[in-house]
Order: structure tokens, then C-alpha cells, then sequence
């Protein structure tokens, strides 16, 4: 009954997180659920919640859609994926969450420290970042920030980003958990937990969304490091 309240509650902050920034969930919720439950089982919650949380915000952010901007990125996580499932069943993903880490620190640190203006990438960059973000979401659910560095760097309206990461996320999970129901990832377990802690994540995706309504673009992006920054030490110390 215990691990059931603590995922209930991680799963409400990380839908919060996700709701606010446009990104997280999975960061936020995989070394929390990990001082409580198998990573893998873990792994599979954040991809069957990923769902929820991003159709929820899809439906939220429509207006702000812009397909030349999303599937470059989805496009890209395709072999991400693929090459991500093959690894997850092969691989030891603790060493992985440690450079991601490390990436995600330095990053943040720097553009909170020295706030350089952004450098508008092309969207071919978009294809590079969509392969990383599919690998590492099939690897440890927390593929985000090859596409969330992508977005920071292209000097886009707060409303662009959220848009195109919910969009880029809603489809890029659900290939990810099509790869994985056919492969067998997903264990009775997972659907009780599953079950159990879904409306919490939809509740805190809600919260998490009207607040995000009522920052400025400045905010908004201090947000987004200072975010990176605790996901990185949280890596790195469990």
C-alpha cells in the first residue's frame, strides 16, 4: 500500500512538472520511482503515462502546432527508438542516466550563468536531436533533452516549444509503447500500477498547465534549467 501512495504522488508532481515546463515527467518521476520499485517497471509507467500527460496537453496546446517544426523531430526518434528497445533488454542503462547527467548540469548551468542568445538552428539539427530523444526515451524514459536543448536553441515563443515538444512527445510515445507492448515490456504489474496512478498524473498535468499560463517567456525558460539542472543531480545521486 505504501509503494502505491509514493508512486501516486510521484506521478501527480512529475504530470505538474510536464504541465508547466512542456517536459520532465520522466526525468522527474524514473529516480524517484527507482528508491521504491525495479527500474524497468519504472521505465514502463513513465511510457504508458506518458499518454495521458501528452494528450492532455495536446489537446490544450492545438493552436500552437506546427507540423514543419514536429516531424523533423519524430522522424528522427524512429530508428531512436528501435535501436533504444534492442539496448533496454541488453544493456545496463545506469551508465547512460550518469552522461545525461553530466549533459544536462553543464548545459543548464551555462545558459542560467552566461544567458547567450539563441543560435536559431535549422531544422535538420531536429532530425539529430528526434534520434537521441527516441533512444534514450526506450532506454530509460527520460529521452527529453536532445529535443528540450533543441527547442531552447531556436529562439522560439514560450507557446512554440511547449507545442512542439507535447506534439513530438504524443507521438513519439506512442511508437515507443507500441515497440514495447509487442515486445513484451509490459508486465501485469505495470498495468496495476498503471491503473492505480493515472488519474494523479492527469490531475497534476492539469495543475501543472494553468500555472504555466501565468509566466512570462524569461520565467518560463529559467524555469526549464533550473528544472535540467535538478533532473541532472537527481541522476547522478540515485
Amino acid at each position: 500500500m505504501l509503494v502505491y501512495l509514493y508512486c501516486c504522488c510521484v506521478f501527480l508532481f512529475a504530470g505538474g512538472v510536464q504541465g508547466l515546463t512542456g517536459f520532465g515527467a520522466g526525468l522527474v518521476a524514473i529516480p524517484l520511482l527507482t528508491l521504491m520499485i525495479d527500474i524497468k517497471l519504472a521505465v514502463g509507467l513513465c511510457i504508458l503515462h506518458n499518454m495521458i500527460i501528452t494528450t492532455s496537453m495536446a489537446y490544450d496546446l492545438r493552436r500552437h502546432f506546427d507540423w514543419s517544426k514536429i516531424m523533423p523531430l519524430f522522424i528522427g526518434a524512429v530508428p531512436g527508438v528501435l535501436l533504444g528497445a534492442y539496448w533496454f533488454k541488453h544493456v545496463n542503462p545506469n551508465w547512460l542516466e550518469v552522461l545525461l547527467g553530466f549533459l544536462l548540469i553543464s548545459y543548464s548551468l551555462f545558459n542560467l550563468l552566461f544567458r547567450p542568445k539563441p543560435l536559431y538552428l535549422s531544422s535538420a539539427w531536429g532530425y539529430v536531436a528526434g534520434f537521441g530523444t527516441g533512444a534514450i526515451t526506450s532506454i530509460i524514459s527520460a529521452g527529453g533533452p536532445p529535443s528540450i536543448i533543441y527547442t531552447t536553441l531556436t529562439g522560439w515563443r514560450k507557446e512554440e516549444m511547449k507545442a512542439t515538444l507535447t506534439g513530438f512527445f504524443l507521438y513519439n510515445g506512442l511508437f515507443t509503447m507500441v515497440v514495447y507492448f509487442f515486445g513484451g515490456n509490459f508486465g501485469p504489474g505495470t498495468w496495476l500500477l498503471f491503473a492505480i496512478t493515472a488519474p494523479f498524473v492527469f490531475l497534476g498535468t492539469l495543475l501543472g498547465s494553468r500555472l504555466s499560463r501565468r509566466i512570462n517567456q524569461q520565467t518560463y525558460l529559467r524555469l526549464v534549467y533550473v528544472l535540467l539542472v535538478i533532473m541532472g543531480l537527481l541522476m547522478f545521486l540515485t
